[in-house]
Order: structure tokens, then C-alpha cells, then sequence
């Protein structure tokens, strides 16, 4: 059986996530106790590494991450959303583990997420690193490669399991040779706001679906206009068709 491809770090930019010769401080955010229970006793082996607290759903990822400040978050994709409003306004395809990424990069900079999943598709992986993980491994990781995988992102590098680097590929081999869609411009809730209106939804309709106010939504729609430069939510709305919204 053919050796797996070693995956090449990617350096980041100089200093960051520096931990300055002191332990890795890991935060644990999987919703199954057996899973964080087996990577918490392996760590434990390394001296360079410390776990610095346990989350069971993403409200407790984000609390803990934001009290804690540990260097990196281990992060499964898939888990509870707890009791966190953020994650239930997310768009209904995308896995929570997303949301806590994409609060991470604004509320604590300095903490770095990488993510540990058992889901190497595009529809996964490209929206983690594009919310700003700043590394992506499968579960079938080796167990050396999880330890360079944490030292490489803690010492402010991107880090890149052989299993996933195809998607990215892939994806960079389609913007190349494609031209880019003018949706592309609109954030992921802009882009349900527009979907929703594509359906023929009026402001309140789409108010109630997504759960936020009215005027909520009528400053999505404004953007969403600015954004497509359309006039109104008939051409909006003919675009998102043709682009196949």
C-alpha cells in the first residue's frame, strides 16, 4: 500500500499565533465525550501541549474560546448549535462548526481554529477556510500529524490535510478558468435573503423564515441591490435565477 502524500505547512504571516517557547494551549469543542476524552489523554502525552478546556456544542466553543484564549481550537464541523442565536440565523446547509469559526475571526483574532472532521467535500471545507479556519484535517488523521498539525497552526502557519488539498485545488482550477458570478459579492446570509426573494417571499415572509425583524431584512435587500448593481427585487431576483440561485 502506497505511503499517504505528506501535506506541506503553509507559512503564515510572520509572528502570528507565536506561543513564545510556552505550552499549546488546545481547546476540545466535539460533541461526542468519547472522542474528546481519547484526543485529551493523547495530547496529555506531548509536553508542549496542554488542553485548555472542553466544548459539547458550538455556544460552548464560542464562550469558552472567547473566555479562555487558548492558541488553538480543535474543532469538529458537525455538532449541536447549543443555545446560540448566531448559529440558528446561519444559513440551514451550513454545519455550525462554520459559525464558530467565522465569531472567532472577529471577537478573538488570536485564536486560531482548526478544524477535525470526518467530511472532506467542497461544500465543507471550502466554506471553513473561506470563514477563516487556518487548518482542516479528516479523522482518519495519524496521530503525528494531528501533533505537527497543532504546532504548525499555533505557530501561525496553514495546515492542510493530503485528504482535502484536492478541493482547494479543484476550486482554484474552476475560478480560473470561469468567470466570477456577480453573487459572489453577497455574504452567505445576503445570498438566502436573495434566494428567499427569488421565491417570490415579501419582506415579512422573509422576516419570519429567517427569524429576524423586518427591517433586517430591508437592509439585506438594500445591499443585495448596491451589491448586484439592479434597480429592484424583480431584477434581483431574475439574476439569482440565472445564476442558478
Amino acid at each position: 500500500m502506497p505511503a499517504r502524500p505528506e501535506p506541506t505547512p503553509v507559512p503564515g504571516p510572520a509572528g502570528s499565533g507565536d506561543t513564545g517557547g510556552r505550552r499549546i494551549r488546545v481547546l476540545l469543542a466535539d460533541d461526542h465525550a468519547v472522542v474528546r476524552g481519547g484526543l485529551r489523554m493523547f495530547l496529555a502525552t506531548h509536553p508542549d501541549i496542554e488542553v485548555a478546556g472542553e466544548a459539547a456544542d458550538a455556544a460552548q466553543a464560542v464562550d469558552l474560546a472567547e473566555r479562555l484564549q487558548p492558541d488553538v481550537v480543535l474543532l469538529d464541523l458537525v455538532m449541536p448549535p447549543g443555545p446560540w442565536a448566531e448559529v440558528a440565523q446561519a444559513p440551514p446547509d451550513e454545519p455550525p462548526g462554520i459559525s464558530v469559526i467565522r465569531r472567532l475571526r472577529q471577537r478573538a483574532p488570536g485564536v486560531r481554529c482548526l478544524v477535525l472532521t470526518g467530511f472532506s467535500e467542497e461544500e465543507k471545507v471550502l466554506p471553513a477556510l473561506e470563514a477563516g479556519a487556518s487548518g482542516y484535517l479528516l479523522k482518519d488523521v495519524t496521530p503525528e500529524e494531528l501533533i505537527r498539525a497543532i504546532r504548525s497552526v499555533a505557530a501561525g502557519q496553514v495546515y492542510l490535510s493530503a485528504g482535502v488539498t484536492g478541493a482547494v485545488v479543484r476550486r482554484a482550477t474552476r475560478a480560473a478558468r470561469e468567470p466570477a458570478s456577480p453573487l459572489e459579492a453577497l455574504t452567505p446570509r445576503e445570498r438566502e435573503v436573495l434566494r428567499l426573494i427569488a421565491q417570490g417571499m415579501s419582506n415579512a415572509e422573509i422576516a419570519g423564515r429567517l427569524y429576524v425583524t423586518e427591517a433586517t431584512v430591508k437592509s439585506h435587500v438594500t445591499r443585495i441591490l448596491q451589491k448586484l448593481g439592479v434597480a429592484d427585487r424583480t431584477q434581483a431576483a431574475l439574476l439569482a435565477v440565472r445564476q442558478g440561485l
